[in-house]
């Protein structure tokens, strides 16, 4: 059951700048509650003013590891301690060497970032494969998919919602019956949650399908 932390730590915020819409503070509870005080590896894809960082580092606990990537290089003046902050692009493929060659472990991937379809996807490409096998990758602000000055439209080819619905038959892929090829992302990916503006991802290998009957003595 959620704590409500997240939420009322916003409402209460008297740190850094934090901007969020309201209804995101459930989602990320019902999908991040597990890793409190369990010391997980967060990477967040854009800084803004350091206030959602704190706020996870504060949320997570002491021992956790908070890192943000921003090509905005006074971000940098958000760090402290467990916090470290890359200055990049969020699809250089580099930048996410580096990133990884110092925090191989990434638990959690929340895409705050630029919300241009390009990165979102680029983004996923370069990093779901890489978190940890339970991990979660969330992408948030994805009402941006449908407005154009974002790359986005209703049904356009190249949005993330669109690749989101590629996705949801990928992870379905050993139903297809040769339709579609089974691929890591089917083997690794437990479930993907569709909200309003939000889509998560929550990795776990898929298990034996079975599926017996059961009948009254």
């Amino acid at each position: 059951m959620s704590s409500g932390f997240l939420h009322k730590y916003f409402l209460n915020n008297s740190k850094k700048r934090l901007h969020k819409w309201m209804h995101y503070f459930d989602i990320y509870e019902r999908h991040l509650e597990r890793y409190r005080d369990k010391a997980p590896i967060m990477l967040e894809i854009g800084v803004f003013g350091g206030g959602s960082l704190h706020m996870w580092k504060d949320y997570f606990g002491i021992d956790s590891q908070i890192i943000g990537i921003d090509i905005d290089p006074e971000c940098k003046q958000h760090e402290t301690d467990g916090i470290e902050i890359f200055i990049g692009s969020q699809d250089d493929p580099n930048l996410i060497e580096n990133i990884f060659r110092k925090y191989p472990d990434i638990d959690i991937v929340l895409d705050d970032g630029s919300h241009m379809m390009h990165h979102m996807i680029k983004s996923f490409d370069l990093l779901y494969h890489r978190i940890s096998n339970n991990g979660v990758y969330i992408v948030e602000d994805t009402h941006t998919c449908y407005w154009k000055n974002y790359g986005g439209g209703l049904g356009k080819i190249g949005t993330f919602i669109e690749f989101v619905k590629h996705k949801l038959d990928e992870i379905n892929a050993v139903h297809t019956k040769g339709q579609m090829p089974v691929t890591n992302f089917t083997r690794t990916t437990d479930y993907i949650a569709c909200y309003d503006s939000v889509v998560v991802f929550e990795k776990r290998e898929q298990g034996k399908r079975q599926a017996p009957i059961t009948e009254p003595l």
